[in-house]
């Protein structure tokens, strides 16, 4: 099976179920401040989770693009990636019946549905005894899910098998074990904040070995000796976390699940691991007419060099460019650490724009951004690879002035790390070049500070990550509503060619970057200020609309108009000042924000600028 025809077959199976299918939203959250990138289907949908109405309905379903770099140095092995897809399906709190059924879109639909695309013939076909289970084995906090437990027992009697439930242990104490109960870690979701909502999930994995035959293992054995591979998961929000402790619950039930397209196929297909599939054998291609070598004899380099310019392609197609801070950081770590891996291949010349053309190629069908973006994607790469083989040339001055100046025989694992994190050096090289020298390195020392490195930015993406359902207090919402006065006052006051680039916004802040080539004057800076405190006085209404797209075209509507939205969206209007496509929440009138100060006005990337405001309840 092909990548286009999973995609294909998922979609309209989701779509016979009374889905609508929606397109894939940007990379770069528009509503949501808690992440720098989508790293899951859910996240552009936050406002619709928490009780705002889709355009699409109840129901929606799509294939979502998502970027994930907590464990960027971890890719290389056989299942980490930085850049994937996701397909999902959600439920709004749906209350609808269907068809043979009953009522409510919840757990049992969710589950036979995950099951009957799994195992039907006209669908993927994988057979059932090839597939087990996870739920929630609850705690002092919850419950634990029999509910889940005896929905997937009777898809699985169904199926012709007794589908027995593991101990608490979790091993695999039985061959007719299929549902193991594990905690909170493995099979519970929630979103930060002191009132959350979560709830249980459950997660469908595949056996990749089954001729090794019943295995007396923990599912977590099992897992990690890669045998079960987890391929499809399905949260069920149905608590929220009450503010003095414990859960009560959610009004709004609601369902998201995501399935890895990559790891799909590679059981589909019967490889080993998702770099044995059609999404990477051309890039590896490419890499070896580049290279002059052969996969086989450089896994690890060749699987980051075409995982992280695939990253870096879709990237740069969100209208990101290379930078020091946030996403530019990221879109430049991960360009420049696959030049330096490719420097180990032997490669001295510039080659990123070649492998971002098989990207393109690859996957314009599905994603049309990509060929729109094509020529601002390679003029990025071809600057940003220019910029760091100086860097490079700096790198290797630094590293023989340190092994010169050393009066020992090891570089230290503090000198090592800074070339890694400075210069871009991955150990190999700086090995390798140590031992040209007569010398040795720390890698010891390496080890422990990488360590606590990743330690940190897991920690900073974790937070990240945490607020994604819970930001959206009163201030924030009011926040929200006063950065559609700013993107309107902006282009009264700076011109038409203004857009926004993105925004990150807090109960405290207001963060917002806009395409502007120069740096705003006083003046200008005073003149929008006053513009938007201007429409606060009026206390205009704030209403909403859901039309076409070619309706909110026609209206003026501000939008990007790519791909992130569907067939209808939701246009917010501000008394006859603002007119924008958003998903929500606002503030009723604008009476309701305060006071709207600028705090700083600064560059944020080549031809984009920030504005940092607060709203305070008086002058």
């Amino acid at each position: 099976m092909t990548a286009n025809e999973l995609r294909a077959k998922f979609l309209k199976f989701m779509e016979s179920k009374g889905h609508t299918i929606i397109p894939s939203a940007s990379l770069v959250p528009q509503n949501d401040p808690t992440v720098l990138f989508t790293t899951a289907g859910m996240h552009p949908l936050v406002p619709y989770l928490l009780g705002e109405k889709h355009p699409g309905g109840a129901r929606v379903a799509n294939a979502q693009k998502c970027v994930r770099t907590g464990d960027i140095d971890e890719v290389g092995d056989n299942r980490h990636l930085t850049f994937f897809e996701m397909l999902g399906n959600w439920s709004f709190g749906d209350s609808q019946k269907t068809d043979g059924i009953g009522a409510g879109y919840f757990k049992r639909e969710a589950i036979e549905w995950s099951f009957e695309f799994l195992t039907g013939e006209k669908w993927l076909g994988i057979s059932p005894e090839r597939i087990f289970v996870t739920v929630f084995k609850g705690d002092e906090t919850a419950p634990k899910d029999e509910e889940s437990i005896g929905i997937w027992q009777a898809q699985f009697k169904k199926a012709g098998l007794n589908a027995k439930v593991a101990d608490d242990d979790g091993i695999w104490s039985d061959p007719d074990v299929k549902i193991f109960p594990l905690g909170r870690d493995d099979n519970w979701w929630e979103g930060g904040g002191q009132t959350a909502p979560g709830g249980p999930d459950t997660e469908m994995f595949f056996d990749t070995r089954p001729q090794e035959g019943y295995a007396a293992k923990t599912f977590g054995e099992l897992v990690d000796a890669f045998r079960f591979i987890e391929i499809w998961n399905d949260v069920f929000m149905q608590y929220r976390k009450k503010a003095a402790g414990g859960y009560e619950p959610l009004n709004q039930k609601n369902v998201d699940t995501g399935m890895g397209v990559e790891r799909t196929l590679a059981v589909l297909n019967g490889v080993e691991t998702v770099f044995e599939t059609e999404l990477f054998e051309p890039l590896f291609r490419k890499i070896g007419e580049i290279t002059g070598t052969e996969y086989g004899d450089f896994i690890k380099e060749y699987r980051i060099i075409a995982d992280h310019l695939k990253a870096a392609t879709f990237i740069l197609a969100a209208g990101i460019v290379p930078s020091n801070v946030e996403h530019g950081y990221v879109l430049r770590r991960l360009i420049r650490r696959a030049i330096r891996y490719a420097k180990l291949l032997g490669v001295s010349r510039a080659f990123t724009v070649e492998l971002a053309q098989v990207v393109v190629d690859m996957y314009q069908e599905t994603y049309f951004e990509l060929e729109g973006k094509r020529a601002f994607i390679f003029e990025e790469l071809t600057k940003e690879e220019e910029k760091f083989r100086k860097t490079l040339e700096k790198g290797l001055k630094e590293l023989k002035s340190q092994v010169h100046n050393s009066k020992v025989k090891a570089l230290s694992g503090e000198i090592v790390f800074n070339l890694y994190q400075t210069f871009g050096f991955p150990i190999e090289m700086t090995r390798e070049l140590a031992v040209e020298e007569g010398m040795e390195i720390d890698e010891a020392g390496f080890e422990k500070e990488l360590r606590r490195h990743q330690e940190l930015s897991r920690t900073a993406s974790a937070g990240k990550f945490k607020g994604g359902l819970a930001d959206h207090s009163e201030e924030t919402t009011k926040l929200h509503t006063a950065a559609h006065l700013l993107l309107e006052s902006l282009r009264r006051v700076l011109g038409n060619h203004i857009s926004q680039k993105g925004s990150n916004i807090t109960a405290e802040r207001l963060r917002f970057d806009f395409t502007h080539g120069e740096k705003m004057t006083p003046e200008q800076i005073k003149q929008v200020e006053g513009l938007v405190n201007e429409q606060i006085d009026k206390d205009l209404p704030v209403r909403v609309e859901e039309m076409t797209v070619a309706k909110a075209k026609e209206t003026g509507a501000m939008g990007a108009f790519e791909s992130k939205y569907g067939e209808k969206v939701k246009v917010y209007f501000i008394g006859d000042f603002s007119k924008e496509i958003c998903g929500g929440p606002h503030a009723e009138h604008t009476g309701a924000l305060g006071h709207f100060k600028i705090l700083k006005e600064e560059s944020s990337s080549a031809g984009v600028r920030r504005i940092k405001a607060i709203l305070a309840t008086s002058q």
